[in-house]
């Protein structure tokens, strides 16, 4: 019988733990415990470095002292690393500590890196911590990417001698009318009560590249609800602008949704819009979500994969980013049409299904690792290698 591969994950954090990387990497850690051994050091949220076991991953979390313009500082996480003997490395980037830890020293002879995003704030970070990046990502075995549009627009990912691409993927079940169970209909029932829509729905962090200011100020041209599902540091100063555009009875602010009713808030919509105006967006998981639950989306033309997930006239309307008029005249076009948004909808439910399965992402990822474990040249077969 073959050995069990060890792999190592070097996460910012894991779940529960919210945000979409760390859905990301629960799940590929979750879909591939059952063959390889599967281990997780990231930042944890105590000042004491605990050990757990969730779903037949080992999870690290290394004792924290707080953060520093979002980097949490966990002193003992580098040395974490260092300890384990293991078949490859996966690190997730952006990852300042993780990644400075395997510059000096990684605990294996293969080191895989999944590029979730580019780091742009703050200022500083690209010409210090960016210039470690781009020689790490030369010496990298394989570096993965989410779609063939971030790869060839990041000038980290180019930097690689081989790139995967693995699109994300999502429990898709989970979103369908035929997933969710009588609890979350009953919730459906009960936030579309009293308001006949339509519902224009927004779930995300309120954060500056969400463009959460263009969508307000969209929506006070359009007819229906804005519904929020989220919470950040922008929330005070997006509730004035929502009052001063005299919006106070049309927005909804639902705050965090637990992961169980977030099917629900889906169903209940009858569009969705992610309104991103920065390359920090490159893929938008939600995105998925919405499509996997029957609806159109309206995204914008990054240079990222957010008009790749959702392209226009499939699967819903991509308008340039920051283009206040442009994203209202989509919402309208989609409150005003309800066969479009039907066809849309079905159309994005489809796409769903065929591209961005959790099943799908995790084999595609397995299948890289496996790859540069047993020959990393072979991977150059899959470098570039998207899908349409």
């Amino acid at each position: 019988m073959p050995r069990r591969l060890s792999v190592l994950h070097a996460a910012k954090f894991y779940p529960p733990s919210p945000g979409g990387m760390e859905t990301v990497i629960g799940d590929l850690c979750r879909g591939t415990a059952r063959d390889w051994d599967v281990q997780v050091v990231a930042a944890g949220e105590h000042h004491h470095t605990r050990l757990e076991q969730i779903d037949g991953v080992s999870v690290v979390r290394a004792g924290s002292l707080g953060a520093v313009a979002s980097v949490p500082l966990c002193p003992s996480l580098p040395l974490e690393i260092w300890r384990r003997s293991v078949d490859c490395v996966v690190l997730h980037e952006p990852n300042p500590i993780a990644g400075t830890a395997l510059a000096v020293r990684c605990p294996s002879r293969r080191l895989v890196v999944w590029h979730h995003s580019d780091v742009l704030r703050p200022w500083w970070a690209p010409p210090t911590y960016g210039r470690l990046q781009r020689l790490m990502y030369r010496q990298a075995d394989c570096v993965i990417a989410s779609s063939q549009a971030f790869a060839d627009q990041s000038p980290l990912v180019r930097a690689a001698r081989r790139v995967a691409i693995v699109p994300f993927g999502i429990a898709l079940d989970r979103f369908s009318d035929k997933g969710p169970d009588a609890s979350v209909q009953t919730r459906v029932r009960a936030l579309g009560a009293g308001h006949p829509g339509p519902r224009v729905l927004f779930v995300g962090r309120f954060v500056y590249y969400k463009g959460l200011e263009v969508l307000i100020d969209a929506v006070a041209s359009c007819r229906g609800e804005l519904w929020l599902v989220g919470e950040g540091p922008l929330e005070p100063e997006l509730r004035r602008r929502a009052a001063a555009r005299g919006l106070a009875d049309r927005v909804r602010w639902f705050g965090r949704v637990a992961d169980a009713e977030l099917p629900a808030y889906y169903r209940a919509a009858d569009l969705f819009v992610l309104p991103s105006v920065a390359t920090t967006e490159t893929f938008g998981v939600v995105q998925i979500e919405a499509m996997a639950s029957g609806l159109p989306v309206v995204s914008t033309n990054l240079p990222t994969g957010v008009p790749w997930v959702n392209q226009h006239g499939l699967s819903g309307l991509v308008v340039p980013p920051g283009d206040v008029d442009a994203l209202a005249a989509a919402i309208r076009r989609l409150e005003d049409d309800e066969p479009l948004r039907r066809r849309l909808g079905e159309n994005a439910m489809a796409r769903a299904r065929q591209h961005f399965s959790r099943q799908r992402m995790v084999a595609a990822f397995k299948d890289v690792v496996e790859r540069v474990v047993a020959q990393p040249a072979s991977v150059g077969v899959l470098a570039r290698a998207g899908v349409s």
